[in-house]
């Protein structure tokens, strides 16, 4: 059995040299601060960092903030809206004869598959004017009678009247989905310059059409020609060609508006080919002598100032010629109501 070693306790003499290597070389320790200090310390600095975090988020939030207000202020957020509150004729529509196959294709599209592209409205003091997306509007009204779900449409809400940047919208939108013919060019001129949007025909066509070249620009203006001065008696005017309303134009410049006048009213065209034969003869035939003082037009239009109705909307109308314009919107007029409108016509006229 090993033998136990007997334990001497230190003297006086080695304790004193202990203390003194103890003071002379300090404990080695990766920190003097007390724990619970060193965890407040490093929390307080967690804090900090995450403040930092916390105000950087909120900056980035109201960013996105200010940049959706000014989106929806500028019309660039689509919204729902009830097809109930959309006047469809709150611009005149530049498209005169709607294609049904077309309407029908669109109709199924947007069934199966949804509205693609929201429509474009202005916000006015009854709701909404439609100023692009016409025939999207007509396709959800179609719906929307065997489905309540289409009474709602998509929709860019902008605050603009209608003005040149309505015009300007309605007439790109339907120059991309599809060509306008030459006539509806030379009729929407003229009747955005009718509403008092710009200044004269020729200034209508060149904001209207801008991108297109010189050459095209002059076919729309005597397009607009033939609309001035034959538009209320054309049944066909959308069939006809580009060489054909050029030489309509040339025509009613060189004075043959009455002569064309008279020929369309007295014949009765059933078809497109029938009034171009009763257009024709008069072309053939020897033109009436051209009155110089009347320039290239053929027929001066003047604007009446439009009268707001006291049972509400308005009246406006417009002088060509020999005929008289008046066009009512915002009411809802009866065929008794329009007949007492002509019999009041007829006793001021008398």
């Amino acid at each position: 059995m090993a033998k136990r070693k007997r334990l001497i306790a230190p003297d006086a003499d080695a304790l004193r040299e202990l203390e003194d290597g103890f003071a002379a070389k300090p404990l080695e320790t990766k920190s003097m601060t007390p724990p619970i200090a060193q965890v407040a310390g490093e929390s307080a600095a967690l804090a900090g960092l995450a403040g930092v975090t916390d105000r950087a988020e909120a900056a980035r939030d109201k960013a996105d903030a200010d940049r959706f207000r000014s989106a929806d202020r500028a019309g660039l957020v689509a919204q729902p809206v009830q097809l109930d509150q959309i006047d469809s004729d709150f611009i005149r529509r530049d498209r005169l004869v709607e294609d049904t196959e077309a309407m029908d294709e669109l109709c199924v599209s947007i069934r199966q598959h949804g509205l693609r592209s929201p429509v474009e409205l202005a916000r006015t003091d009854d709701g909404f004017g439609l100023i692009s997306g016409y025939r999207r509007v007509q396709a959800f009204r179609i719906l929307a009678a065997a489905d309540p779900g289409f009474a709602v449409i998509p929709a860019f809400v902008r605050t603009a009247d209608a003005g040149a940047a309505a015009y300007v919208s309605m007439v790109e939108e339907n120059e991309v989905r599809a060509n306008l013919t030459h006539y509806e060019r030379g009729r929407i001129a003229v009747l955005a310059a009718a509403q008092g949007v710009f200044p004269s025909v020729e200034a209508a066509v060149d904001a209207l059409f801008s991108a297109a070249s010189k050459a095209k620009r002059s076919k729309v203006r005597s397009f607009a020609a033939v609309h001035e001065g034959l538009g209320d008696l054309l049944r066909f005017p959308t069939t006809l060609t580009e060489k054909a309303g050029l030489q309509l134009a040339a025509a009613l410049r060189d004075g043959a508006q009455p002569d064309l006048r008279a020929a369309l009213d007295a014949g009765d065209a059933g078809d497109a080919a029938a009034e171009w034969k009763l257009l024709q003869a008069v072309l053939s035939g020897a033109p009436a002598p051209r009155d110089k003082a009347r320039g290239g037009r053929p027929a001066t239009v003047t604007q009446v100032p439009p009268l707001a109705l006291r049972g509400g909307g308005n009246a406006r109308a417009q002088i060509s010629g020999d005929t008289l314009r008046i066009d009512l919107q915002g009411r809802k007029i009866n065929a008794d109501t329009a007949r007492r409108i002509l019999e009041q016509i007829d006793r001021l006229l008398s």
